[in-house]
């Protein structure tokens, strides 16, 4: 069973290292995704967040499209309640019109952020986002405002580039029938969600209602995965991502933590509930037990295409993680 492979990419931020230089490193798992024949790459979208740099999905779509030639790049996704719907889809047709077939819309209803944050990006509740897509369609012509309103000839620029395909970002299946309604494509956050992902699908392949991007449903994973030349290097690149779970479970929020720091922490017994919570959702070790267990996990749920997000310490260590999958996954 061959499956589609993408990347999710978080620009996580190394303890000891900089933010700002994690943005920058975002074009070398670009590249390199593209040339190990990774479908697409998407960029999540997180505020105040001092593990992930992440904090603008579309300024790092244009650079890595900029520095890229065939791979998919796209938002996993920008969280449609914390911004004015006009801006993402005049913000997503200037990508389309810069690389032409090459651009994903996907769109989240939850914040991505904490409440000061939401707070500071003037954020509407989440309860808003059907209300808040069918927005961003009409200023693209797929919706119309009824006679008289006095923004109905209002139209998102450049008006001759197309809106991406929109895909639906979900964690637990609460916007599947929408994405399946709207023929949209779907994708579920499994990476950290502990939600089962087959009911969800389900749900979104049974409402599905083809339309001029997707003839056909679409599913995707997402999938956690610590992927190393051996079973130890990957339990120890692990151990870094599960004290920073703790970490993030307990409200403390900081760069992500070394194997070194993760081996000297003192775990209490609510904090190792934490890290069992961790292991269940994520798939460490070689090749070809990470080609098994990733397998099954889309059998499962009848996935369409697996979309991997890999957050370890080391940047080498993560780019030699998608290549190990990459052997592993793609013919």
């Amino acid at each position: 069973m061959t499956l589609p492979l993408s990347v999710l990419d978080l620009a996580p931020v190394p303890s000891g290292g900089s933010s700002a230089e994690s943005v920058r490193r975002t074009v070398d798992l670009a590249q390199l995704a593209e040339r190990l024949g990774y479908v697409r790459l998407w960029y999540a979208e997180h505020h105040g967040m001092p593990s992930v740099a992440s904090a603008a999905p579309e300024v790092l779509i244009a650079h890595a499209a900029a520095h890229t030639r065939t791979i998919r790049i796209g938002s996993g996704g920008v969280m449609l309640p914390n911004h004015a719907p006009l801006r993402v889809a005049e913000a997503f047709r200037t990508l389309s019109a810069l690389h032409p077939g090459r651009i994903d819309l996907g769109l989240g209803r939850a914040p991505g952020s904490d409440a000061n944050a939401s707070r500071a990006l003037r954020a509407v509740d989440g309860d808003h986002f059907a209300e808040l897509l069918a927005e961003l369609l009409t200023w693209c012509g797929r919706n119309e405002l009824p006679g008289g309103h006095p923004m109905r000839g209002l139209r998102a620029m450049p008006g001759d580039a197309p809106l991406p395909p929109i895909w639906l970002l979900g964690s637990s299946g609460a916007s599947a029938r929408m994405a399946g309604q709207a023929g949209m494509g779907y994708s579920f956050a499994s990476h950290f969600s502990a939600a089962p992902a087959a009911p969800a699908f389900d749900a979104y392949r049974s409402a599905f209602v083809p339309s001029a991007e997707f003839a056909e449903p679409h599913a995707i994973l997402g999938v956690s995965v610590i992927c190393a030349d051996s079973e130890g290097e990957a339990e120890r690149l692990a151990s870094g991502m599960a004290l920073a779970w703790v970490r993030i479970r307990s409200g403390v929020f900081a760069p992500l933590p070394s194997p070194e720091e993760a081996a000297r922490h003192v775990y209490s017994a609510a904090e190792r509930r934490l890290v069992d919570d961790f292991r269940s959702l994520v798939v460490i070790g070689t090749q070809a037990s990470v080609r098994q267990q990733l397998l099954a996990k889309a059998s499962d749920c009848a996935a369409s295409e697996l979309m991997i997000v890999c957050s370890v310490h080391s940047h080498e260590a993560r780019l030699r993680g998608y290549e190990l999958l990459a052997e592993a996954m793609i013919d």
